[in-house]
């Protein structure tokens, strides 16, 4: 299903977004009202915003709450509001104008800059502290909002480890034994749940020039090349078109390492007869695309290549035709993995669908569903603010305006038969699959695209980038140079820029 375009550019990038898209200073106004309204009776509400990087050569990456409520990039920044009586006041505390810091880290809006931009009152972040005892002093309620541990650990037995804003609230805590804190965290990812039309287009134009660069790599994919070169002309393609850069850590698996999910140092050299996974997307005015395509190498897909491949993509359009309003990820997933079954059966890479092996060790017996030996992720997820995002329908059904993800999966790795235990009752499954195993091998297959709900069904908005297996083979038989870059698209990001 293609999306509807609101504007089209003038080279083939395909469907694209009003080029004025940009959250307003009305908007993020809004936003704070809503969290606002969220929290009853009088107390203080305290949300951070992400602290300066160690060294000031490190990339900086503002809070997503932070950044959702105000749209303010500088660091060591922190909102906050104050109700007294059903009267409320805010601040935003920012980092003076200095210019002999600004000189390494570059210009800051400054406390006197925050009243006319921004519509709040400014103060220096230096009196942060202060002016919170001060308000605290009385007791009452505080409302915090901020990157806090959840209180577990990786390692049992151990303390989970506390990060800034933990660190930061504990002293506030120490100071007022009888405060009582709330985490208000959740109440703005509730918020965030529902995208705003200034929102969704600009994901969309994050998907727009992540599909932009999937098609520029498929002309340059060859025997030989690195993975790092994929990497690097697809990520150049996001500069090149106005983005941020990627939204996480690109994935170019070839091979073997088309197996493995998280794969990220792209650096083998990949070989003719392979696939390479690649899960690439671009970061665009602080919003995440999410986009994987596999392709063959030499251009040319195999049968057993074919053979896999085909089973994930009718996964997908299994999952897509259960996309609409009041649909939810559990139907989604609920469709693709019936035909992943199926088709991990038909492939003799398992014994049936719904068939089981043991998994346990000897202390605890236990077993596992066979198709988890080659599919074990779920679905897909949100996009938004963050590239594993939030939205209703993590915890109901999808709404006009959700946006995520569909990525179903398989992953064919060579040592599978190695890795089932050798158990007298997995013995005969073991010799049974290898075979399939040995035929299919370092198939790794994932197909993702990114989605927005809408009253008729969904808009696809990666479509751009080619997914059909001859689709894939035409493209990728064109041999040519990167493309030249879309002054409109960069020009438009710029405006977005304060």
């Amino acid at each position: 299903m293609r999306p509807s375009c609101v504007l089209r550019f003038a080279l083939s990038f395909g469907c694209a977004v009003p080029l004025t898209a940009q959250v307003t200073q009305a908007e993020y106004a809004a936003r704070r009202d809503a969290l606002a309204k969220s929290l009853a009776g009088d107390g203080v509400t305290l949300v951070l915003g992400a602290p300066e990087p160690k060294e000031n050569y490190q990339n900086f990456w503002q809070a997503e709450d932070f950044r959702y409520l105000t749209g303010f990039l500088e660091p060591g920044a922190a909102l906050v509001f104050v109700r007294r009586d059903g009267v409320e006041h805010r601040l935003l505390f920012v980092q003076p104008k200095d210019p002999a810091a600004e000189v390494w880290t570059g210009e800051r809006l400054g406390v006197a800059g925050v009243a006319p931009r921004m519509g709040l009152e400014g103060r220096d972040a230096a009196t942060l502290r202060s002016v919170l005892d001060s308000l605290l002093a009385p007791g009452g309620a505080l409302h915090a909002v901020g990157d806090f541990s959840s209180g577990g650990a990786d390692v049992p037995g151990t303390a989970a480890p506390r990060t800034a804003d933990d660190q930061f609230l504990d002293a506030v805590k120490a100071k007022h034994r009888k405060l009582k804190v709330d985490d208000a965290t959740p109440r703005v990812l509730a918020l965030r749940g529902r995208k705003s039309a200034a929102e969704l287009a600009l994901i969309r134009m994050a998907a727009t020039v992540s599909a932009a660069a999937h098609r520029e790599v498929l002309h340059a994919i060859a025997p030989g090349m690195a993975e790092f070169e994929v990497q690097a002309l697809a990520e150049y393609t996001f500069r090149r078109n106005g983005a941020d850069g990627p939204s996480y850590g690109s994935i170019v698996g070839s091979g073997p390492n088309s197996t493995t999910l998280h794969y990220d140092r792209d650096d083998r050299f990949m070989r003719d007869g392979e696939v390479v996974n690649m899960d690439m997307a671009a970061y665009y005015a602080g919003y995440s695309a999410d986009l994987t395509r596999t392709v063959p190498v030499n251009g040319r897909f195999s049968p057993e290549q074919r053979a896999v491949y085909a089973i994930v993509r009718e996964a997908q359009d299994a999952a897509e035709r259960q996309v609409r309003p009041g649909a939810s990820f559990r139907v989604l997933g609920d469709s693709a993995l019936a035909v992943l079954k199926q088709g991990l059966a038909t492939l003799g890479l398992i014994e049936s669908p719904d068939a089981s092996y043991d998994c346990g060790t000897a202390a605890r017996a236990s077993t596992c569903p066979q198709y988890r030996l080659y599919y074990m992720h779920a679905i897909g997820h949100p996009i938004g603010l963050d590239v594993h995002d939030v939205d209703v329908a993590d915890r109901g059904a999808f709404v006009e305006g959700s946006v995520f993800t569909i990525e179903p999966g398989a992953y064919v790795r060579a040592n599978t038969v190695d890795i089932i235990p050798d158990t007298p009752a997995n013995a005969a499954f073991r010799a049974r699959l290898a075979p399939a195993v040995r035929r299919y091998a370092n198939i790794g297959v994932r197909i993702e695209d990114d989605y927005i709900v809408t009253a008729a069904g969904f808009d696809r908005i990666t479509s751009d980038a080619p997914r059909e297996m001859d689709e894939i083979e035409r493209e990728m038989a064109v041999k040519a140079g990167p493309a030249a870059r879309d002054s409109a698209r960069v020009d438009a990001y710029k405006r977005l820029k304060p």
